[in-house]
C-alpha cells in the first residue's frame, strides 16, 4: 500500500459484474476531478485470440484459460502495483477488443495487445479492473499493493447467466462454446478466482429474487428489480449503518458486517459507500 500513490482495484470473475463497478468509479473520477491512471486485466494476459484457439484445438484448457495464474502475467501486475506506489508509474499495456475502435484504427489487430509502456506521470491514483486483484499465493501478494479491494461476486448461477447472456448477445460466441469454456474454467475458478474474496475490503454479491437453478436455459439476465445486493464490508466496525439504512429505503442488515439493499439500488450504494472513501484516500495522500 502506498498513501503517496494510492491503488484501488476491483476483482471478480468474467460476467460478474467488474465492468458495471468500473463505470461507477469512472463516473466518480470524473466528477471529483480525479486523474485516475485505468488499468484493465486483461491487458496481463499471456496469449493472443489466436493463441488460445491453438492451445483450446490441441486440448491444453486447463492452465490455459484466463482464470489461470499460469495463463497471465501476475508477475508483471504486481510489478506494476509495486512500481506505482513507490514512483507512482510503471508498465502496462492494453489489449484490442473488437471494438475498441481508436487502437484498430491505430493498426492493432483485435485479441491482441499494444507494446508494453510507461503508465503517464502525475496521477491521482492507480484503478484496476480485473480478475487477479487480490491474488495471494505462495509466490505472488498482489493485495499487499492495494488501497481498497473491492470484489464484485454474484452468486454462481447469476454469474453464469450473465456471462452466457453476454458473450451469446455481444460477442458473437455460441451458447455451447460459453458453456464449455465454463466448464473447463471450473478448477482454477475455484483455486484462483474464489479465495480473493476473503482478501476484499468490500464485495458485492447480486443475488436474484427469481429461479435460476438451471442458468444454462435461462434466456434473459434477472433484472435489478428482481434483485437483492449483499455488501460485505471488512472493516465494518468503520461503516455508518444507520445513514446508509436511511439512504437506501428497503434495505437491512443481516449480519453485524452486511447490507442488504433493493437491486436497483446498487448503483446509489456504490457511489454512497465508495465516493468518500477515494475521497478519503487522496485527502491522506495530499498531506504527505
Amino acid at each position: 500500500m502506498s498513501s503517496k500513490y494510492p491503488i484501488i482495484a476491483v476483482t471478480g470473475s468474467s460476467g460478474a459484474g467488474t465492468t458495471t463497478a468500473a463505470e461507477i468509479f469512472e463516473k466518480i473520477f470524473s466528477e471529483e476531478k480525479i486523474d485516475a491512471a485505468i488499468v484493465h486485466g486483461d491487458s496481463f494476459h499471456k496469449y493472443t485470440r489466436e493463441q488460445m484457439a491453438k492451445l483450446a484445438a490441441k486440448g491444453q484448457h486447463g492452465e490455459k484459460n484466463h482464470f489461470s495464474l499460469n495463463a497471465n502475467h501476475i508477475d508483471k501486475l504486481e510489478a506494476l502495483f509495486q512500481d506505482y506506489g513507490t514512483t507512482g508509474t510503471g508498465q502496462y499495456r492494453h489489449y484490442v477488443h473488437d471494438d475498441s475502435d481508436e487502437l484498430v484504427r491505430a493498426g492493432f489487430l483485435p485479441g491482441t495487445f499494444t507494446p508494453w509502456a510507461s503508465l503517464p506521470g502525475n496521477s491521482d491514483l492507480l484503478f484496476y479492473e480485473g480478475l487477479h486483484g487480490g491474488v495471494v499465493t505462495d509466490k505472488y501478494n498482489i493485495v499487499q499493493h492495494v488501497d481498497l479491494l473491492i470484489g464484485m461476486a454474484p452468486i454462481v448461477n447469476l454469474e453464469w447467466i450473465q456471462k452466457i447472456y453476454r458473450d451469446t448477445r455481444f460477442r458473437g460466441y455460441s451458447e455451447d462454446a460459453v458453456v464449455n469454456t465454463i466448464i473447463k474454467r471450473m478448477e482454477d475458478y475455484v483455486r484462483h478466482i474464489v479465495p480473493q474474496f476473503s482478501n476484499t475490503d468490500i464485495n458485492f454479491q447480486r443475488v436474484p429474487l427469481v429461479d435460476t437453478s438451471n442458468p444454462f436455459v435461462m434466456r434473459d439476465v434477472p433484472s435489478d428489480a428482481e434483485s437483492m445486493v449483499l455488501i460485505r464490508f471488512k472493516h465494518f466496525r468503520d461503516v455508518n449503518f444507520p445513514y446508509l439504512l436511511q439512504m437506501l429505503p428497503g434495505s437491512f442488515v443481516s449480519r453485524h458486517d452486511t447490507l442488504v439493499i433493493p437491486g436497483h439500488k446498487m448503483s446509489l450504494a456504490v457511489d454512497l459507500i465508495l465516493r468518500p472513501m477515494v475521497l478519503n484516500i487522496l485527502q491522506n495522500k495530499a498531506f504527505i
